[in-house]
């Protein structure tokens, strides 16, 4: 899939998110004069650290005698093995679904325009880079473009992917993004960390990888003090994006979607959101759910009392209202 860059890492390292910020000042300088200082920081953020994770299951004497070896061991291994990718992809899932701080916004009234404004998004992001540009949709939302193409789908940890899709990039389906929201980034944004499978823990618990060589599987060993035929599995994965401005954020359909979902103000304090809207120029109303805690004007958000408030940005297409909070 070429979805992320691929780094080793020590069990319990601090993983990251970065941000850079700055301003490129002006390179007109005459002969002779100081050329003016541009300034640029970039900001980490910890977004977890990466772990071993152990797994392990048994099949007893009972169960072998009465299913046969396949069935109480092999069979319960591949499940086990499915369940264990089905851990990695719900940790991708729940971060890319999270509030990433510094990501864009992108939409159209249907995918392929959607889509298509998150790639010119990412053009902009990553214009010194040749960007292959990756998204995660719902199946729902992409299956009525799928009966009149010619595609090819594959797997890689259980998720489906689509290349070249719509010419746009590549397309992961998958019903864990919301229908109707999606979240591209440039594939070169992603990597996946990992710990590797291999020395001394290798060796210690006789461990082997599985065709996708981040996860050690040691199959079919006897306890016999239990009578039973025992199976461990062992992987250090996560996958994040390297910068978060690099990732865009998108709705399909009418919409409007706020530039962020949580946070905090100091009481007198404020803090000025914006409400990305499709179509575009649409009309935002503002709204506070608690007043005596924060107010709300024109996306500015004043800080009142300690509590806690919801805000809400709204729009209202041919009679139907779209929300975002």
């Amino acid at each position: 899939m070429g979805v992320t860059r691929r780094i080793a890492m020590m069990d319990g390292t601090t993983l990251y998110m970065y941000k850079t910020t700055g301003t490129l000042q002006n390179g007109s300088v005459p002969e002779g004069e100081i050329i003016p200082l541009s300034e640029y920081e970039t900001t980490k953020t910890p977004v977890g650290e990466i772990t071993l994770k152990k797994w392990r299951k048994a099949a007893t004497a009972e169960a072998i005698k009465k299913s046969g070896y396949d069935a109480a061991v092999r069979d319960t291994d591949t499940a086990l093995l499915r369940d264990v990718y089905a851990d990695v992809r719900n940790t991708l899932f729940g971060f890319i679904n999270g509030d990433i701080t510094g990501a864009v916004t992108a939409g159209g009234v249907d995918l392929q325009s959607a889509l298509a404004d998150a790639w010119g998004q990412l053009q902009v992001k990553f214009e010194d880079d040749a960007v292959e540009a990756v998204y995660f949709v719902n199946p729902l939302d992409a299956s009525k473009y799928l009966g009149a193409a010619q595609i090819t789908t594959q797997t890689t940890f259980g998720m489906n992917y689509i290349e070249d899709f719509l010419g746009l990039g590549t397309v992961i389906m998958s019903a864990r993004i919301p229908k109707g929201t999606f979240v591209a980034t440039a594939k070169q944004n992603f990597i996946m960390y990992y710990l590797t499978m291999g020395g001394d823990v290798a060796s210690a618990f006789k461990l082997t990888t599985s065709d996708l060589e981040y996860i050690g599987i040691n199959s079919g060993y006897a306890t016999n003090e239990r009578a039973q035929i025992e199976s461990l599995i062992m992987d250090g994965i996560q996958i994040l994006v390297e910068y978060a401005e690099g990732v865009v954020k998108g709705r399909v359909g009418n919409s409007v979607q706020l530039d962020a979902h949580s946070g905090t103000i100091a009481i007198a304090g404020t803090k000025t959101h914006t409400a990305a809207t499709v179509p575009e120029g649409e009309t935002v109303t503002w709204s506070s759910s608690d007043t005596d805690v924060a107010t709300v004007s024109g996306g500015v958000v004043t800080g009142v009392a300690a509590g806690t408030a919801t805000i809400t940005a709204s729009i209202t297409v041919s009679g139907k209202s779209y929300t975002d909070t």
